[in-house]
């Protein structure tokens, strides 16, 4: 790889304090995995990532990255390591841009915690801008949101009963069930300075649709979560992020990309929430985007309002989640000191978007 690729590669930066890893403890519970190390790595932390704490732990013999769950109060369910283990090793060999695993640690004797460890993928991760040097043209910037939706696509379409996947279903109903799980979390994640999101919940329950079908979904599409080429931008040559990956219904997870899409025409509030580089000129609008995805899979919906507005509402949630932890000092990282402020925006824009139904 040229030396001008290698500058732009996501390495990670040094550990936040408080959040310390024993790397002599990991190394010698990778080396019971069957990995030959000879020496303690080189850590750094990834700081892209508001829930679960990654590391990058770089060997003289291997290249790895290291998932763990966060300190302090979890919602029930999150934060399951081993589950985000299991399916990335279920998808790893029908959905080849999953990381390699290399195993999950279940004893949380050694860290304090359960985590996994699976191989690097060494590439840009774009986070609110592309890495300093990094230009994409306004075709390159349009080709990478075509690709962007058409690795989402490739995923809704992996064949669930023959990878196995299949075992993560509960069957129809899932959107409706979303709905009251977002609902539940919200209200014990709750403090006194957020909206209770009457109006918008009370809407979501009257308007929420059938599943349109049921499949491998990520739940968690953006940017930030994928690896791109640094050779070739535009190209996708990983995912991350599995935490929230289930079977569920396909517009549910368009509906959570798009939330996420920040573009060029959106207000100052909005760009301030921005996390992926999705505003450069040439990226596809939101709307383009849902058009492109319903034309690509035949998919058709007369409720469209209600993914998106649901989307923003599970947004609020898990900024909420992670405030909460702020909020009750579990955690110290000054970055989650505002997220109220985002939390009552997003129940802004859930009854902009409704209002707009008439």
């Amino acid at each position: 790889m040229a030396d001008a690729a290698k500058s732009v590669l996501d390495v990670g930066t040094a550990v936040r304090q408080g959040e310390e890893l024993n790397t002599e403890v990991v190394t010698s519970w990778l080396r019971t995995q069957g990995l030959t190390l000879s020496k303690q790595p080189e850590l750094t932390q990834y700081s892209g990532g508001a829930s679960n704490w990654t590391y990058r732990l770089k060997y003289t013999e291997a290249d790895l990255i290291l998932r763990r769950p966060p300190k302090g109060t979890k919602a029930k369910g999150a934060h399951d390591m081993g589950r985000e283990f299991r399916i990335q090793s279920l998808l790893k060999p029908v959905y080849p841009y999953v990381p390699t695993m290399v195993g999950h640690c279940a004893d949380e004797s050694l860290i304090g915690c359960e985590f996994y460890v699976m191989h690097r993928i060494e590439g840009i991760i774009p986070r609110k801008h592309m890495p300093r040097g990094v230009h994409l043209s306004r075709e390159q910037a349009r080709q990478l949101s075509i690709n962007f939706l058409d690795h989402l696509i490739e995923l809704h379409q992996i064949d669930i009963q023959k990878s196995g996947l299949d075992s993560l279903s509960k069957g129809n109903g899932y959107t409706r069930r979303q709905l009251e799980g977002w609902n539940q979390r919200y209200d014990k994640a709750k403090t006194w300075n957020v909206s209770s999101f009457k109006k918008v919940r009370h809407w979501l329950e009257l308007n929420c649709p059938e599943d349109v079908k049921l499949c491998m979904i990520h739940n968690d599409w953006r940017l930030d979560n994928v690896v791109l080429n640094p050779n070739n931008p535009t190209e996708i040559i990983g995912t991350l992020d599995w935490e929230l990956a289930t079977v569920g219904d396909p517009l549910m997870d368009l509906g959570s990309a798009i939330t996420y899409w920040v573009q060029g025409d959106d207000n100052f509030l909005m760009k301030m929430l921005q996390r992926q580089p999705s505003s450069l000129p040439g990226m596809m609008t939101r709307r383009e985007m849902v058009n492109y995805y319903m034309e690509k899979t035949g998919m058709q919906t007369n409720n469209w309002t209600f993914y998106e507005v649901f989307g923003l509402f599970r947004i609020a949630v898990i900024a909420q989640q992670i405030y909460y932890r702020y909020h009750h000092k579990q955690t110290r990282n000054p970055a989650f000191k505002n997220f109220w402020i985002m939390v009552n925006y997003f129940d802004w824009r859930c009854r902009t978007l409704i209002k707009k139904l008439g």
